[in-house]
């Protein structure tokens, strides 16, 4: 019931996180390259054009995570193989900067972040089991409901006194002999 809204939101949190991340970046690297700007003796050049590759990566990325997101709204199906480890590892970078930000932006960056994260981590968790589609009235036995359980076992022996109340066969313990005089 919740799985296709969050689905939906998932994508599009992402793409505005896409664009915003690309767009900052992007920026960074033009206000680098207008002002000349070097850092410990690197190349302002350098620095301008690796902003805004990075502004090109992240944004395909975010935007790849977003495109497994609105998949996974469209198909109700779990994300599988590279798009469940795709959204897994933007659910790791949105915490990650979300560390960062709580040190260098503030706790307004941090908690947009957690909210991301905290999408992502639901998007992962409702999609975790299939669901059960064909279930049956459980009240006609072999034709629905949960399969009938076989009759374990009686135990043989008496409990042995742990947590579990697990039983043991006393007839084939093998008793160990002491290994200090």
């Amino acid at each position: 019931m919740v799985r296709r809204p969050v689905a939906w939101i998932v994508t599009v949190v992402l793409l505005a996180e896409a664009v915003g991340v690309a767009a900052v970046n992007w920026l960074l690297g033009v206000v680098v390259d207008n002002q000349r700007m070097s850092l410990a003796g690197l190349d302002p050049d350098v620095m301008a054009t690796s902003s805004k590759v990075g502004a090109v990566v992240f944004g395909l990325y975010f935007a790849f995570c977003a495109l497994v997101a609105l998949l996974v709204a469209v198909r109700d199906r779990a994300p599988a193989g590279l798009g469940r480890v795709l959204l897994i590892s933007a659910a790791v970078v949105n915490a990650l900067l979300g560390a960062v930000a709580w040190g260098l932006v503030g706790t307004g960056a941090f908690l947009v972040l957690m909210v991301v994260l905290a999408l992502l981590v639901l998007l992962l968790m409702t999609y975790d089991r299939p669901r059960d589609t064909g279930a049956r009235p459980a009240d006609t036995p072999g034709e629905g409901g949960a399969p009938e359980a076989a009759p374990g076992p009686k135990p043989m022996s008496t409990p042995t006194g742990d947590p579990q109340r697990r039983t043991a066969d006393t007839q084939n313990i093998t008793r160990t002999a002491p290994t200090t005089p």
